[in-house]
């Protein structure tokens, strides 16, 4: 029994792992065929990973150990978020107690910081400008996730994303509830602004408006890889997250068999698709803005986690 949980807990990385590039691929398809009416195929990413994996790293002069540490960090605290989540399975796996919410959400702002720092310290006037934007964008998200996490608390009268998961499909009231709404809302916006998906970023390369891309210009190879990599882990992490434990937490495995662990990984690829075209139209029907108007979306989201925690208390 405890190797047959070990294997699922596997498992669970396994599908963030080798899945997030397909979404990523599906999301950037997508996005091209609105815009241009033609893009490239949803399996690019994974040939980009391939290629480069292939290439030579080139380090700039006045990078240091940093630097070389920063994709790694990255890269291994995404690997270790889906252990603490139920990305195929509603019940707890063997190591799913390491950490709560906070804990998970303290992993992912730990791979960002490691990139900003590594962004400042690689010397490219890029590469300290997308961190410095990064750092502003932070300030203001940091607070709106703890008070979701509040709400979430409040809410379940828990930390662990289970007892989440389990109360909001016992109880529809609960989750028709203002209180969850005003933080599903919350949410909703913080993730569009952790996964670049607000009109005041880019991902064009060497435009104005570079915040992540910034960060890592100066990356090349193997390094450039993981960081790629990383940054599709975090997205797809934060998908799952606010799919099976806030909106549609149906569809998890309930015995952990081979069969509802596969009906579990289809059922998500189903729903992160849906919410990529969701995104996808909120990225694409906005015109162009002006990055400092980033503090409009955040304090909207602030306040829809200020009112479910006052929804709560009522």
């Amino acid at each position: 029994m405890q190797a047959q949980a070990v294997w699922q807990q596997v498992a669970q990385v396994l599908v963030i792992v080798l899945l997030s590039p397909l979404l990523h691929g599906f999301i950037a398809t997508l996005e091209e065929k609105v815009q241009r009416g033609q893009g490239p195929s949803i399996f690019q990413p994974y040939r980009d990973l391939f290629k480069w994996f292939r290439k030579e790293i080139v380090v700039p002069e006045t990078a240091s150990w940093i630097f070389w540490a920063a994709p790694i960090v990255a890269f291994s605290a995404m690997l270790t978020v889906p252990i603490l989540i139920p990305v195929l399975t509603n019940y707890p796996l063997p190591l799913s107690d390491m950490g709560d919410i906070l804990g998970g959400g303290l992993i992912l702002t730990l791979g960002g910081f490691a990139i900003m720092v590594a962004g400042l310290d690689s010397g490219h006037p890029y590469g300290g400008l997308g961190s410095s934007r990064e750092a502003m964008l932070a300030i203001l998200a940091e607070p709106t996730l703890i008070m979701v996490f509040v709400g979430i608390t409040l809410l379940a009268q828990a930390m662990l994303p289970f007892v989440v998961n389990h109360l909001l499909v016992a109880s529809p009231a609960v989750f028709w509830s203002p209180a969850h709404l005003f933080l599903v809302a919350a949410f909703f916006i913080l993730l569009t602004v952790e996964t670049e998906r607000l009109p005041i970023h880019s991902s064009i390369h060497y435009e104005i408006y570079m915040i992540g891309e910034a960060r890592i210009l100066e990356y090349s190879g193997p390094l450039l890889a993981l960081l790629k990599w990383a940054s599709w882990m975090k997205q797809a992490i934060l998908y799952t997250i606010f799919l099976n434990v806030l909106t549609i937490p149906w569809g998890l495995s309930e015995q952990g068999t081979a069969l509802g662990m596969i009906g579990a990984t289809l059922a998500l690829l189903a729903k992160w698709f849906a919410l990529g075209l969701v995104m996808v139209f909120v990225d694409t029907s906005q015109s162009r803005l002006r990055f400092y108007r980033y503090q409009e979306p955040l304090a909207l989201s602030f306040l829809m986690a200020v009112l479910a925690i006052v929804a709560r208390q009522v």
